[in-house]
């Protein structure tokens, strides 16, 4: 079996793949990339903190213009997940206003972003919609 890395450092693959982030042990404040010290409380010490798989989307755009390479239109969104802010593509669904509405419910997906030359696939994440 190939073995797999994830995109990103705040994303664990596995039978369940999620989101951790990191949270501000003094505010609860949660952030995904590393912090010597809380954007919100100036707090210094945080603890890892599972996020919760679903969400609603509570804002969104439809990306028709990008970087040479990158296929559009995709959607940009923005997800509640219990509280915590998660800024993700909204996947596996046609990237138009007649798919994509504001409060929509959905989840965490993953999928392969590409494999380099030793075989390892890098793996990605976006939420797709919950039917």
């Amino acid at each position: 079996m190939p073995s797999q890395v994830p995109l990103v450092e705040y994303l664990e693959l596995g039978d369940d793949p999620r989101l951790v982030a990191n949270e501000c042990t003094q505010c609860g404040a949660r952030f995904f990339d590393r912090r010597n010290a809380c954007a919100s409380c100036f707090g210094t010490s945080f603890k890892k903190a599972p996020v919760e798989p679903t969400g609603e989307l509570r804002a969104f755009t439809i990306v028709s213009f990008a970087a040479p390479g990158i296929p559009v239109p995709f959607v940009a969104g923005v997800i509640d997940c219990a509280g915590t802010s998660v800024r993700a593509n909204v996947i596996n669904c046609p990237p138009d206003p007649e798919h994509v509405k504001v409060g929509m419910k959905v989840r965490l997906a993953t999928y392969p972003i590409g494999t380099d030359d030793d075989g390892t696939e890098a793996i990605g994440f976006g939420f797709e919609p919950i039917s």
